[in-house]
């Protein structure tokens, strides 16, 4: 788009923005939505289904977030992108059958609450509600408005002729996750989850230690084969807190299980506080700290749709947890107080250790800690 009055482009909307308003949907904005099950949608006639979009601060241009619901009973006219997709399971059961353009070779797989599974770029995915009695909804996540900055054309997206095969057999891609182990000694994360297709995420149970954030916390790291987009999950139990932290824009966070809250803040800004139970979603702001919280009874579990690599700041480095994080001992006392109110508001009980506050090498015992 160009201005009339200067001839240059009109850069205070995207391609990406102006195709998302097209749709003539919903679009939530602000710092985060409390339960995606419940949001109202509308219909995209093109797509055959009710949906939102989600433009909450932190995104920046750099990924999509949209809410889609299948109708019981109902199967979706097949897609096919140029990109991958992530797609998390808020509620409902279903299937989806990919099938590789080339090949034509087809995988059906049957999906549950709180999966999560990828969609390859350039394969032909159709989404279906198993039951009858009710609709299924799910998160798609993304990174098209990066995509649609460097080729501005949204059909090059959805209606693009190219023709790529899916490397790998699409059995073995949608099969069980398998363990990876990382190499990088100086990295804290030990193990990655590789696969096109997680379950059960509120059940997840091969977690493994998150030294250094905190909490005790456990966590899965997951990669999708050739893909650029990655997730983690972190879990932690009640009557604590992880660590205050930043990094890059982009990542959505949504939540399959727990209560509590997370606070985002510009550094010397002010401190924006977001409820959370299952559904709940956010997004940290660009190099904005934020903190998470559990003040329910039962373990906690966030979600992170992590962006494309150049969009996650800094790695999980000793040197850049030093940069990056907030210890206990540095902490505002806000953040501690106000944590001590919500959790007697809730009947909770404070379980953080007293050491974690006047020791800045305390690091919580993990059973498995080889």
């Amino acid at each position: 788009m160009v201005t009339e009055a200067t001839g240059k482009p009109d850069r205070k909307i995207s391609v990406y923005q102006k195709w998302m308003q097209s749709i003539g949907v919903p679009i939530y904005e602000g710092h985060f939505v409390e339960d995606l099950r419940s949001v109202e949608l509308g219909w995209w006639e093109e797509r055959q289904v009710n949906t939102a979009f989600l433009h909450l601060k932190g995104m920046d241009g750099v990924s999509e977030a949209r809410i889609a619901e299948i109708p019981p009973g109902k199967t979706l006219p097949p897609l096919k992108m140029a990109i991958g997709e992530l797609v998390y399971v808020l509620e409902g059961n279903g299937f989806s059958t990919v099938r590789d353009d080339v090949t034509g070779e087809e995988k059906s797989f049957e999906w549950n609450e709180h999966a999560l599974f990828h969609i390859p770029r350039h394969s032909i995915h159709v989404l279906g509600n198993a039951r009858g009695d009710r609709s299924a909804r799910l998160l798609h996540y993304n990174y098209l408005p990066v995509a649609m900055s460097v080729v501005p054309d949204p059909d090059f997206f959805f209606n693009n002729p190219y023709q790529r095969s899916i490397a790998g057999d699409l059995e073995s891609l949608f099969s069980e996750a398998k363990e990876v182990p990382n190499d990088d000694m100086m990295n804290t994360i030990r193990v990655f989850w590789s696969g096109n297709f997680f379950p059960d995420l509120g059940a997840w149970d091969k977690l493994s230690p998150y030294w250094g954030r905190g909490a005790g916390g456990t966590a899965v790291f997951m990669r999708f084969p050739n893909a650029e987009m990655g997730a983690h999950m972190s879990v932690f139990d009640p009557g604590l807190y992880k660590k205050g932290h930043r990094h890059g824009p982009g990542r959505v966070i949504v939540i399959p299980k727990g209560e509590g809250y997370s606070v985002l803040w510009k550094k010397g800004g002010e401190k924006i506080v977001c409820p959370w139970h299952e559904s709940s979603v956010f997004v940290p702001p660009e190099e904005w700290y934020h903190q998470h919280f559990n003040t329910g009874t039962e373990d906690a579990r966030y979600l992170a749709l992590g962006p494309l690599p150049q969009f996650r700041g800094k790695g999980e480095t000793m040197e850049d947890r030093a940069e990056r994080q907030i210890e206990y001992v540095d902490e505002d006392p806000w953040i501690r107080e106000k944590f001590e109110i919500e959790l007697a508001a809730h009947g909770g009980t404070m379980l953080m250790p007293d050491e974690a506050y006047t020791d800045p090498t305390f690091e919580w015992d993990y059973a498995d800690d080889d």
